[in-house]
């Protein structure tokens, strides 16, 4: 069980390996029309089930962002825009001040910043636009 949803992975198994087989004959021409209609079926069911996981992740991620925000602690509240503030300061750090003040010769630091840190940033966005959403959708939910 994944996320609530029921999974068996033998029968993903083996239901892709018959898809393999059935595309494998339709590269090679020597597929019916009743086969062809029936791989068109199982891939449009496969598309489906994608899209029901991926909605069922999405909808597990915002109810994570709406736990932290009905959280009573002020750092479970305010972590994600605190870490997102440093990123901010070390970029501004490096692409601002120390340019300016390499200009004028003064001694400035570069601050290492990590591929990964760039990629946490790019999620904390998100998280911070979802968040956002979230305290809206809470303050809302409240109301009535």
């Amino acid at each position: 069980m994944i996320g609530g949803i029921n999974i068996d992975v033998g029968s993903v198994l083996g239901g892709i390996g018959t898809l393999a087989k059935d595309i494998r004959s339709a590269i090679t021409g020597e597929i019916s029309p009743e086969k062809k209609a029936e791989l068109e079926a199982k891939a449009l069911e496969i598309e489906a089930r994608a899209a029901e996981a991926e909605n069922r992740v999405k909808e597990l991620q915002s109810q994570v962002l709406i736990a932290e925000i009905q959280g009573q602690s002020w750092l479970q509240k305010n972590w994600r825009p605190i870490l997102m503030l440093t990123i901010v300061a070390i970029v501004a750090n490096n692409y601002i001040f120390v340019p300016y003040m390499q200009l004028m010769g003064l001694p400035a630091v570069i601050l290492d910043l990590p591929e990964k840190l760039w990629n946490l940033i790019t999620l904390g966005v998100g998280g911070y636009i979802a968040g956002r959403s979230g305290e809206k959708i809470v303050e809302a939910w409240r109301k009535k």
